[in-house]
């Protein structure tokens, strides 16, 4: 049996690796864009290092589109195979695989109009909204801790990571010259305490691991502190300055998370009295997921639902869904709390939110989550003077914060102690996806000091004999 790492290989995003049976089958773990990158993003993007109608399954650990958002792009390059996922990950990617559609329909329509200008041929978008909704006939829906054959020779299993709604370890047994071996996947590792989300579940003891590194370098605040920090930011710049608080945050989790807090100050009589929108169709549509699973929330969020019907809504707060509601804000002369997406702040609504802000210091930008290195996001982070958004220079003179605990990653100490699960000497080899170079490099050191030997940082393309 090989593995090979064809994604997300000391990147942070881009999620694929293949597994290649005895018996021939091809499974990919996870099948994900890499994000950030430009025109770079583009070429890596197309070049997935497999024939897509060669490959049987694949199997997804949770509905991020750096996990999951080549599947519409593996369709329309012949893959008819299955894709194998929790019910709520098949549900938020019916919503998110399609806005990602739209997305590269309409940044290649202006990329096509500037290829124009300049006397070169148009290019085919990635996959189209209609290619997006297709490949939903492909998905399997599976509950947590329950095993699934997906023949005589495969099965799989999810255990809750608490990452975001849906997402799972994925534990796969592959028979192999007659006995199983374990593989245990984890995606991307939640958080002990999860506003949200119940906390993760142990998964079944494993023969080879793959886990995430994208904080293996840094341990995060406390929750307490975070959501205190988020109310000074909102008091700060709403109240005393009268400006806008744009936070750019991802629309699945994260924005459910901030309005969850939100609505808890709302109730405690502790919020300022400003309006808040959230700039988010998808956001809007994901809350709505949100409120369909009721089971997989923690007991905090089921014990507010005792009192208060809807802990994703209150008085103060409006969900924005047309684009001719969302370009009033930009006019808006008052102020308000915009919470908008993409978090790494490349593309959506965000964008034009940033554009029409980040010059005022009375408004306050706010992080609430990992920014890759080469994104706009992190460019605003590392405090360059001005950023380029859509072709035009803006002077950064609002205030940037950050709140690392917002974060849906665990940090190196969480993520160490939830793969305590496991017998250390039972483990065969681990190998560390999804992080930097120096994220990596730390956790494998971190991993080392906790007993886990034969750690691998894998490079592109990388393939191993298991």
């Amino acid at each position: 049996m090989k593995l090979q790492f064809l994604g997300a290989a000391r990147e942070v995003t881009g999620s694929r690796h293949l597994i290649t049976t005895e018996a021939g089958k091809k499974i990919l773990l996870d099948c994900g864009v890499y994000q950030g990158k430009g025109l770079e993003t583009d070429a890596m993007n197309r070049d997935l290092g497999v024939d897509p109608a060669e490959v049987d399954h694949i199997i997804l650990s949770h509905a991020h589109i750096d996990h999951s958002g080549l599947i519409p792009y593996m369709y329309r390059h012949g893959f008819r195979g299955s894709v194998v996922c929790t019910n709520a990950t098949r549900d938020l990617c019916s919503i998110m695989l399609p806005d990602s559609g739209h997305i590269q329909e309409n940044d290649n329509y202006y990329f096509n109009k500037k290829r124009a200008r300049q006397g070169l041929k148009p290019v085919e978008p990635l996959y189209t909204l209609d290619d997006a909704r297709k490949c939903m006939e492909l998905f399997i829906g599976v509950p947590y801790n329950r095993k699934f054959n997906i023949d005589n020779d495969i099965r799989v299993k999810f255990t809750n990571t608490g990452h975001m709604l849906g997402s799972g370890v994925i534990s796969i047994e592959i028979r192999d010259k007659g006995d199983f071996v374990r593989i245990a996947y984890t995606g991307d590792i939640g958080r002990p305490e999860n506003r949200i989300l119940r906390p993760p579940d142990a998964f079944p003891q494993c023969d080879y691991l793959i886990t995430e590194a994208t904080y293996g370098d840094r341990l995060h605040p406390a929750r307490q502190d975070a959501e205190a920090e988020l109310l000074r930011v909102v008091t700060e710049t709403c109240a005393d300055k009268k400006g806008k608080l744009i936070i750019p945050s991802f629309a699945i989790g994260r924005t459910q998370e901030l309005v969850y807090t939100l609505n808890n100050y709302f109730n405690e009589g502790k919020l300022p009295r400003v309006k808040i929108y959230v700039d988010s169709p998808l956001a809007v549509n994901a809350t709505d997921i949100f409120r369909l699973h009721t089971d997989t929330l923690n007991r905090d969020v089921q014990e507010v639902m005792e009192n208060d019907p809807d802990p994703f809504g209150f008085s103060s707060l409006q969900y924005i869904k047309s684009a001719d509601d969302s370009k009033k804000l930009n006019t808006l002369n008052e102020p308000c709390v915009i919470i908008s997406a993409s978090g790494m702040m490349e593309a959506g609504r965000i964008k034009h939110h940033l554009a029409n802000n980040l010059s005022n210091p009375k408004n306050t930008v706010l992080a609430v989550g990992y920014c890759s290195p080469s994104t706009l996001g992190a460019r605003i982070l590392r405090g360059d003077p001005e950023v380029s958004i859509f072709g035009v220079i803006h002077q950064v003179r609002a205030k940037i914060e950050r709140i690392e605990a917002f974060s849906g990653h665990g940090d190196y100490q969480e993520m160490i102690s939830y793969l305590g699960c496991q017998s250390k000497e039972k483990i065969k080899k681990t190998f560390l996806v999804h992080g930097d170079a120096d994220a990596t490099t730390a956790y494998r050191s971190h991993l080392h000091d906790a007993g886990f030997d034969k750690v691998e940082i894998p490079v592109l393309k990388q393939v191993y004999n298991l």
